[in-house]
């Protein structure tokens, strides 16, 4: 990562060191909106253009003209709202305790506060307020990927190579810090130096425990800093873990810029005002990609998803240019799972990718059962007798005083002259998963032991929770598969040689031996979607009813990914003190797809964010390796034995195709006045909106299938429906032609059929649905538009409810 930011932006979430002092019993924290303009509207509307952006007033612009550094007129207008916001809260709150804990400015003018309910209601009263909202809680989305996506010689080939991907391009990171030390940031492993932009500065707010978690920008947890490497880590770095080389490590975009905003820690997550704050001041700063990694813990209550903190922050984000990736969640793979709702975010799915690391265990009745684990095999061919932990236990010990005795955390209680020689076998608990028991201290337990190996086998109760292949210093694997694990448990059952009283092991007869797991391999049937991505359709409100927005936007590599890992990270107590880690989730997804946007941004530096947007989306594959559908998996146990086609409620648009997105051909642009009229259009939302964005909605009819994005979704189909869409050419004059498949139970036309655009021209598209049958099914088709230059567009078509009328009834007759 080149030119890493040497000051970094530190957003302090303090909710329960300060809820602990306050004194009062319904004390929370809320956020406090303002009627007075932000800086940003106070001077100026930035409209949407074209591909680029264009200003109603001047100021001091960066060369991908956006508005960088305050002016001095800024900073008075800034001071300003600051007493202002100040005064509110003395004139409103007199001789009352309440404590101020963030103030906001610069794309939304309020402040978060911590009082009692009975305050919010003082405060709600005020003419100044527009709205005042009670906080809430978000969480984490918890390498060979750049060739997977073709990286090396596709994308990174234009621009001169590894060594200029993503220069001059400034990546925001809202997480759990960084760690600065780590050589996939250091800036002296790049021989094409790049300078770090001058408007960043450092800020430290309000009281902070350190006993919790560090004073600074330092990433205690780990998460931070594996995401940040993801997209912009250094290129050709060794993956190094537990001894062995797994290879190098490279970000997306490993010469852009990384700015970091600590708003989340280990021990408690994150709120919501924590999260503005930071947005507010990624976009004062100007960074170019917001990445969220993070998502909300329940889903916004209200009139609609959209009106959020979070999500109407994000929205004053893209209308001043940033380009925002969050991941879609983890509660897959249940339909109306996503957690992230509003259509000027991209949302990022995680897929599979084609390196898989795994082991093998071959047992004495010639049964091999598959397992996990970054580790080194037994020797040859020989086979090792297998003990359980419970069977090695010391004679005054009993199962029924130490009910956590087959999870091998503890060696003091095990015969090691017993075990000495023999594989350890070891239960995988829920407690593992909570952390209260751990692999590392079992494999010490191994140690203690004399165990040439170790196994652990998966516990029944243990479900939809990805195992990550854990490093092993010594011949070991966990078994994923509870069915797998119940199979190793009868086979060590049935070998055990017993006494005359049938209680007491007179021989240990079950053997085995352990193949090694530290080699890759390779697999044709990638990508695949991930049981635990969260789905589609997009839930526009708490009664579950379907926007006509697709969620997700894409999907891409999120699961068993190499990245960074902090020196002090305890997320995953399996990688603890090392220097990377492998993780799974939307987390890792997301910021694969904010290191692909700095590459689109590099080369085009006039794109708005709907721009970039379309670039991912219009391109991507809907096929894996070997050429079939992409599936997905569809349950939490067993999910491979589960998997069938995916669909656009799984995968967006598709898999992200990294080259192609490069070399979009025809653009789909959405600006904020079509998010503001959007908005307008859901029934009884004027307020909401004033109250969020001090504009007063007109007359709007506009749905989420009328925004001209890259994708049509439909929630109710009842009538003809025409849907309009405009495409910009970003390359040479081409000739194109249009086909499609037809969601079952709709009719689809499209014209025209065939069209020629010379660059930078514009072509409407008309689309019109019928509804063919009366289901509530979701049915899928789809729209492709192909270029005479080899351009190849796609749209995927969702219609959900599909009724027909009495008219539209006698036509099909």
């Amino acid at each position: 990562m080149e030119g890493f930011l040497s000051l970094y932006l530190l957003i302090l979430s303090f909710h329960g060191f300060l809820l602990w002092g306050f004194g009062q019993e319904d004390a929370a924290v809320y956020i406090v909106i303002m009627k007075q303009h932000p800086v940003t509207r106070h001077f100026g509307e930035m409209e949407f253009g074209g591909s680029g952006i264009s200003h109603v007033d001047s100021g001091s612009f960066n060369t991908l003209n956006r508005q960088r550094n305050f002016s001095s007129t800024d900073r008075n207008y800034n001071s300003y709202l600051l007493r202002l916001q100040n005064s509110l809260l003395r004139r409103t709150l007199r001789g009352e305790k309440y404590i101020k804990l963030y103030s906001y400015r610069y794309l939304i003018n309020g402040f978060s506060v911590l009082i009692t309910s009975q305050q919010a209601d003082k405060l709600l009263k005020r003419r100044e307020v527009a709205n005042v909202l009670l906080d809430f809680s978000v969480r984490t989305a918890t390498t060979h990927t750049p060739e997977f996506l073709g990286l090396p010689q596709g994308a990174w080939i234009p621009e001169g190579g590894p060594e200029v991907a993503g220069e001059g391009i400034v990546i925001g990171f809202i997480d759990t810090g960084i760690d600065p030390t780590h050589p996939s940031f250091s800036d002296k492993l790049s021989i094409n130096q790049f300078p770090v932009p001058h408007h960043f500065s450092a800020i430290i707010r309000g009281a902070f425990n350190a006993t919790a978690d560090h004073a600074s920008p330092l990433d205690s947890d780990g998460h931070g800093t594996h995401t940040a490497s993801i997209a912009a880590g250094n290129y050709g770095i060794p993956v190094v873990v537990s001894g062995h080389h797994f290879g190098n490590a490279s970000g997306m975009a490993p010469h852009a810029h990384i700015a970091v905003y600590k708003a989340l820690y280990r021990s408690f997550g994150g709120f919501a005002a924590d999260v503005v704050a930071a947005i507010d001041q990624a976009a004062q700063d100007g960074v170019d990609i917001i990445s969220l990694s993070i998502t909300p813990n329940r889903r916004p209550p209200g009139l609609a998803t959209f009106f959020n903190p979070i999500d109407m922050s994000l929205l004053a984000a893209v209308k001043a240019g940033i380009f925002v990736v969050q991941a879609a969640g983890n509660t897959g793979p249940a339909p109306k799972s996503m957690s992230s709702f509003s259509p000027w975010i991209f949302t990022v799915g995680a897929s599979s990718h084609d390196r898989i690391y795994n082991n093998y265990l071959v047992l004495g009745n010639n049964l091999t059962i598959s397992g996990v684990g970054l580790a080194p095999g037994t020797d040859g061919n020989l086979m090792y007798p297998l003990i359980t932990a419970t069977h090695a236990l010391k004679n005054e010990t009993t199962i029924e005083n130490e009910l956590y005795l087959h999870e091998c955390q503890d060696s003091s209680l095990l015969k090691k002259k017993l075990i000495k020689g023999k594989i350890l076998v070891c239960g995988y608990s829920i407690r593992y998963v909570l952390g209260l028991s751990s692999i590392k201290q079992a494999l010490q337990t191994a140690k203690d032991t004399s165990a040439v190996g170790i196994v652990f086998y998966m516990d029944p109760f243990v479900i939809g929770f990805q195992l990550n292949p854990t490093p092993m210093p010594i011949p070991g694997l966990i078994i994923p598969s509870p069915d797998d694990s119940k199979l190793f448990l009868q086979y060590y059952n049935n070998s055990l040689h017993r006494g005359k009283n049938a209680k007491t092991i007179v021989k240990f007869g079950g053997v085995a031996r352990i193949l090694g797991g530290l080699k890759a391999n390779y697999s044709i049937s990638a990508p695949k979607v991930m049981y635990y991505s969260s789905r589609g359709p997009d839930p526009e409100d708490n009664s579950f009813l379907d926007a006509d927005i697709l969620k997700p936007n894409l999907i891409a590599p999120g699961n068993s990914i190499w990245g960074a890992w902090s020196s002090l990270g305890t997320e995953s107590a399996e990688f603890q003190g090392e220097k990377f880690a492998m993780m799974s989730g939307t987390s890792m997804a997301a910021p694969h797809v904010a290191g692909l946007a700095a590459l689109i941004k590099q080369k085009f530096p006039n794109f708005n964010p709907s721009a970039i947007a379309s670039a991912l989306s219009t391109t991507t594959t809907r096929i894996d390796k070997q050429g079939a559908m992409i599936m997905a998996q569809r349950a939490y146990s067993n999910p491979d034995s589960t998997m069938s086609p995916a669909t656009p409620f799984d995968m967006g648009s598709g898999f992200v195709n990294a080259t192609a997105a490069l070399d979009p051909g025809l653009i789909f642009e959405s600006d904020y006045g079509d998010f503001l009229s959007f908005l307008c259009g859901i029934n009884g939302s004027a307020p909401v909106v004033l109250n969020y964005t001090g504009q007063s909605c007109l007359f709007s009819t506009k749905t989420g299938s009328d925004l001209n994005l890259p994708t049509i979704t439909v929630a109710f189909l009842n009538q003809s429906r025409t849907i309009m869409r405009r495409v910009t050419n970003t390359a040479n004059d081409e000739y194109y032609s249009i086909s499609w498949s037809a969601p079952h139970g709709v009719s689809v036309s499209v014209s025209p059929t065939r069209f020629f655009i010379g660059r930078g021209q514009q072509q409407n598209l008309t689309v019109v649905l019928n509804p063919t049958m009366n289901s509530s099914y979701a049915s899928f088709g789809g729209i492709g538009i192909y270029g005479s230059q080899g351009h190849k567009v796609f749209i995927p078509l969702s219609v959900i409810m599909k009724t027909m009328n009495k008219a539209a009834s006698d036509r099909n007759d």
